[in-house]
């Protein structure tokens, strides 16, 4: 018996498949293990595992990849694994050239996500809404993503290929590349930083295969709705940073209150209780093992004496 329970990878990537073909999915960035499960619990159909939400979560550096594919597949494989919902995963450029991306894709599927998606950005990379992004060729990229289908085990993990072009290149070129990476193997297209309701539009229509948007605050996008998204044509919404900005945001009341005033008692109403919290993580049914096991042991004990 496993300690946490839940589908298999392998049913999960057939899952997450099932899920965008019968709608639009909604999948909140989930930066660790926690807040997965508190999304399953609420009814998420998948979560999305951020590489900004793990290396800022984790180690206070920012987003330019920083982490090795080892550290952030480890963390992605605690979260992904701690939920019965498919996880999709950030793995940023790839990690390297071609026979690097082929080792990336192999370490992320071992890790037990159902898919991840791969940038059109130069080394360093930068967040997606920032200025100063510089991308690879088109070419390049087209390697990159024949090397991940060659290299992935299962068929039906997603391969979804992200493109920076709009705000380096243009629209134009933008909708070029992702019609280029679909036909290099790419399931889907991640079209990142686009600016109007219009330019979401007229993307679903010239590139039709499944999209991905990208709901991030603060940055490019005008904030819509899942349905809006929907409406629009996109089978996949992230929110990749929601839960840890507003995470942050309590946390700096709360050593605010306790610098200020000594107590975090006024936040006692806003906070996860210790019931909770065992709840959600499953505590009882951890501790119930353990007595099933240690009866087990005595049991063994006595036939031996």
């Amino acid at each position: 018996m496993l300690l946490v329970p839940g589908s298999r990878p392998a049913e999960k990537i057939a899952t997450l498949r099932q899920s965008i073909a019968a709608g639009t999915v909604s999948m909140p960035g989930c930066f660790n293990a926690p807040v997965a499960m508190m999304a399953e619990k609420l009814g998420f159909e998948a979560i999305y595992i951020s590489g900004a939400g793990i290396i800022n979560g984790t180690t206070g550096y920012p987003d330019i990849a920083l982490l090795g594919v080892e550290e952030v597949a480890r963390a992605a494989a605690y979260i992904a694994n701690a939920v019965g919902v498919p996880a999709l995963c950030d793995a940023d450029t790839g990690f390297g050239e071609a026979l690097q991306v082929m080792r990336t894709v192999q370490v992320f599927e071992s890790a037990g996500v159902a898919g991840i998606h791969l940038e059109d950005q130069i080394m360093p990379k930068r967040c997606g809404h920032l200025e100063g992004k510089r991308l690879v060729s088109t070419q390049d990229m087209q390697r990159k993503l024949a090397a991940a289908v060659e290299a992935r085990r299962n068929p039906d993990f997603m391969l979804i290929a992200r493109t920076d072009a709009r705000a380096v290149e243009g629209f134009d070129e933008s909708v070029e590349r992702g019609l280029r990476y679909v036909e290099a193997g790419a399931d889907a297209i991640f079209i990142e930083a686009l600016e109007t309701e219009e330019e979401f539009g007229r993307y679903a229509e010239l590139v039709q295969v499944p999209l991905l948007a990208n709901m991030t605050e603060f940055g490019k996008t005008p904030q819509f709705t899942v349905q809006q998204f929907s409406e629009l044509g996109y089978a996949m919404v992230i929110f990749p940073m929601t839960t840890f900005r507003v995470m942050m945001k309590a946390v700096e009341g709360v050593l605010t209150e306790i610098r200020d005033q000594g107590t975090p008692a006024a936040w006692l109403e806003r906070m996860q209780t210790r019931a909770e919290l065992y709840d959600l993580i499953r505590y009882a049914e951890y501790d119930e093992m353990d007595n099933k096991l240690a009866a087990q042991d005595h049991g063994e004990s006595k036939k031996d004496g």
